[in-house]
């Protein structure tokens, strides 16, 4: 029996506070990938919905989508920042 492999693509995304509250991320890899949210969990799910649509159209076109892949079961380490309200 085959173990079905798990493909992780990695996109660097920033994200940002914005003045009027609210947070703003923006995908500079992929051209046009930027979103909102309310909070920082909203936008960072927003953001991940507007990559993957991207992605898809892309794919859709035969275009090329740049990635950074990580595939199989390999240990992978992020830098992830978590916002802490104190």
């Amino acid at each position: 029996m085959t173990k079905k492999s798990l493909k992780i693509l990695l996109y660097p995304v920033v994200i940002e506070s914005c003045e009027e509250g609210g947070y703003f991320a923006d995908c500079s890899v992929l051209q046009g990938c930027h979103a909102e949210g309310e909070t920082y969990a909203e936008v960072i799910e927003n953001i991940e919905e507007v990559i993957k649509a991207h992605i898809e159209i892309k794919k859709k076109s035969k275009e090329f989508v740049p990635s950074e892949v990580v595939e199989g079961r390999k240990n992978v380490s992020l830098n992830l920042p978590i916002l802490v309200r104190a």
